[in-house]
């Protein structure tokens, strides 16, 4: 069994990863996955991807039946880490179409939508 602290895990060896670009086209299907952004509400106010629903990482171990453990859900941070620390948490909690926004929002500004701010 993975360590964990916080109730987050570290071993992130299974979690799936979406690139910015997989998911830019994932967002024009009419079964768009759940956009569950992780960062902090400062975060969020600078920069955030369109639909994204907050969820800071601090409240999700107690907030994760909020969501619907057979909706795919695309967990989004800045940079992928703590994505990846909550992805794996929601998978052990028996979600079971979790990925991981690879690279994060950063990423995303950077290679999906240039006019999104960067910090």
């Amino acid at each position: 069994m993975p360590s964990s602290r916080n109730g987050f895990p570290f071993d992130q060896s299974a979690v799936n990863h979406i690139a910015p670009q997989q998911l830019k086209h994932r967002l024009s299907d009419a079964a768009a996955p759940l956009l569950l952004d992780v960062r902090e509400p400062w975060e969020f106010q600078i920069c955030r991807i369109p639909g994204s629903l907050l969820m800071p990482m601090g409240t999700v171990v107690a907030r994760h039946t909020e969501l619907a453990p057979e909706a795919e859900t695309v967990v989004i941070c800045h940079h992928g880490a703590r994505s990846m620390q909550v992805a794996m948490f929601l998978e052990n909690a028996g979600f079971t179409r979790v990925y991981n926004l690879s690279g994060g929002v950063d990423a995303w500004a950077r290679t999906v939508e240039a006019s999104m701010p960067v910090y």
